[in-house]
């Protein structure tokens, strides 16, 4: 609101210089419409961010009782007032095919329909109608007999696939997934020599577009390979963004760097040598820039602090933990945020890519004076979110906040953290609110958890004083209370405002997702899926989670289909990864969480060291209020930026 003020001022003083004290009631009203539709304007067109431009994502699932369940994406770019229709293909119809509408009136309270006359073979179509007109634009879709997609893998010996991420890699408005296959792991808190992390990019159906391997002097491990994927530049394609170093290899067969370098000494550590940070373009893996990390690692001691048990280290624990992120800190392209260190001294650097080439917007760093206090503030993650609603995002870094431009905006002091939760939590009051976990080991004094005001860092809720306490979640699966409900540690189940709810017990504390037919959220916890007081909803058959007692998926995310969210697991034997989709109809319509800039983002660093379900910037939940739509644009694919 700074920016309208300073317009609104300027206009109004300028008019003021011109005329007398005297100015007539009329030409002042006139004045002020004048002014308001400038303002109107102003807003229309400066927080107008660019993001994917995606198809409908429609997809048909054969139910288990033999009716087949369609669904598609309400996109950022739809006018309100926007309808469907849904056509059927049947299979039987041979050369004289026609495609039959099944709903009678085109549909405008959701974004799904279940066809209970559909079956194996036959062919759909979903069509927008915009003041009476419609329009065809995907084609057709084949029905899945199940409620996963499977995606064939080229595994390599001795790997399983880890975390992943997606993006429109190729500009077709279709996701890919960029996968991180895990060899061997070690912490730098634990000697022993790792595997060379390797990236694959995949098509949907298993077409594999590139593989790039980051070589020996990149560390296998939850700290060192945080890769990001996103839109960078705004031309329509993604790029993959992350740490690499002296032989890594790029999607194209090229080295960065010296191929006969080996940095790692004799406990399999890697603390000298040069460190970089690539671009790779996200179609071919082909390495687009090459730059020094920054920071540095520099004194290997000079990266301790108060938090992750206290004390200090030359072995690279300290210096080696590494976090990152995009965000919109322009408030109209993408950003990339490179960290390096949590538990004491942390540094964030903002990069652009703008025209194939790589600058440095600001460089926040705990050592500058004046930031003693948001040292040893950071978490094992983070998150991204526009705190003061100014258009433009923020750094949530664990128990501390970095404003868009890069100056300090809190420090709670509270220090590291494992977990950490930012939405409209409680939306009977303005504004997000963060729920994050405290591990308290050194002074045990201070919540173990604590509710903030996402703005101010303002402690509204506290719990569970003096504990280390290790996860957190937040979501609303309580129907009989207002807001999300929180919970973590010794405290149990509690409202948004702190207070107890004794009569519901949560199944896990890990990832949430939305599944079936109400807006509640469901719990996802290794392979399943439970709702609160119901009981098992999915439970992924042969597949398995990943990152040990941390029992995440692949990813979850709202990849295709209406507005609720997917997740992706791998198969057992490590050959393959399965998305599942809800085959539940739902008549909530609500845009596709993925342009929601801040659940959008989410899914960029939800691969980051300690993996986080994903949040949206509105509430999501019973008795919620009209979902809002996002003020976005979409590149021209292939087109330059301004």
């Amino acid at each position: 609101m700074r920016n309208y003020r300073v317009m609104f001022g300027a206009f109004v003083g300028r008019q003021s210089l011109r005329q007398s004290r005297s100015i007539p009631t009329t030409r002042i009203l006139m004045l002020l419409a004048l002014t308001a539709c400038i303002l109107t304007s102003y807003r229309a067109t400066s927080a107008q961010r660019r993001m994917e431009r995606l198809d409908r994502g429609a997809v048909a699932v054969q139910r288990e009782d033999g009716s087949v369940y369609i669904g598609w994406r309400l996109l950022g770019s739809d006018p309100d007032e926007i309808a469907f229709n849904v056509y059927r293909i049947s299979s039987d119809a041979g050369e004289n095919w026609e495609a039959i509408r099944l709903n009678e009136r085109p549909i405008v309270e959701s974004t799904n329909f279940v066809d209970e006359l559909g079956r194996e073979g036959d062919l759909y179509e979903v069509r927008p109608v915009v003041d009476g007109v419609e329009k065809i634009e995907d084609g057709p879709i084949r029905i899945m007999t199940d409620n996963f997609l499977i995606i064939p893998l080229r595994t390599p010996d001795g790997y399983a696939p880890n975390d992943g991420s997606v993006g429109d890699l190729d500009g077709d408005g279709r996701y890919e997934i960029v996968l991180h296959q895990a060899g061997r792991a070690n912490d730098n808190s634990h000697s022993g020599f790792t595997d060379p992390p390797i990236l694959q990019a995949y098509r949907f159906d298993g077409t594999l577009l590139w593989r790039i391997n980051l070589g020996k002097n990149i560390r296998e491990g939850a700290h060192y390979t945080q890769f990001i994927v996103y839109d960078l530049d705004g031309d329509g394609r993604a790029e993959v963004a992350c740490k690499t170093a002296d032989g890594t290899t790029d999607g194209v067969g090229d080295v960065i760097g010296d191929p006969d370098a080996d940095y790692r000494n004799a406990e399999g550590r890697i603390l000298a040598g040069p460190e970089f940070l690539t671009i790779f373009d996200g179609l071919t893996g082909r390495a687009l820039q090459t730059v020094d990390y920054e920071p540095g690692r520099g004194d290997l001691a000079g990266w301790g602090g108060v938090g992750g048990n206290g004390g200090n280290d030359s072995i690279g624990n300290r210096a080696d933990r590494f976090l990152a992120c995009a965000a919109y800190l322009d408030g109209r392209l993408p950003s990339l945020v490179m960290c390096r260190g949590y538990y004491g001294r942390s540094v964030l650097v903002a990069w652009d890519f703008r025209e194939g080439r790589l600058t440095q917007r600001w460089i926040f760093d705990t050592n500058d004076e004046g930031l003693e206090d948001y040292a040893g503030q950071g978490n094992h993650n983070l998150s991204v979110a526009d705190v003061d609603d100014d258009g433009r995002d923020e750094i949530l870094y664990g128990a501390m906040a970095v404003d868009d431009d890069g100056s300090p905006l809190f420090t709670t002091g509270l220090r590291h953290g494992d977990a950490m939760h930012v939405s409209d939590l409680d939306p009977s009051r303005p504004g997000l609110e963060i729920w994050a976990a405290h591990e308290n080991e050194t002074r045990r004094t201070g919540p173990g958890l604590a509710l903030l005001d996402a703005r101010t860092g303002e402690i509204l809720v506290s719990a569970d004083d003096g504990r280390d306490v290790g996860r957190c979640l937040a979501a609303d699966i309580d129907p009989r209370h207002p807001g999300a409900e929180l919970w973590g540690g010794r405290s149990g189940l509690m409202t948004c405002r702190g207070e107890p709810i004794d009569d519901l017990r949560p199944t896990s504390t890990n990832f949430a997702i939305w599944w079936d037919a109400d807006p509640l959220r469901e719990l996802l916890n290794g392979n399943t899926i439970d709702k609160p007081g119901v009981g098992r909803l999915l439970t992924a058959e042969g597949c398995v989670s990943n990152n040990g007692s941390k029992s995440t998926p692949v990813l979850s995310a709202d990849l295709f289909g209406d507005w609720r969210e997917e997740v992706v697991f791998r198969t057992r034997d490590n050959q393959s990864l399965r998305i599942y989709t809800t085959t539940e109809p739902t008549d909530r319509r609500i845009t596709t969480l993925m342009h929601d800039p801040q659940y959008r983002l989410s899914i960029a660093w939800q691969n980051v060291a300690y993996n986080q379900p994903p949040h949206p910037s509105f509430f999501i939940g019973e008795g919620m209020s009209e979902p809002p739509r996002p003020a976005i644009d979409f590149p021209t694919i292939g087109s330059s930026v301004e």
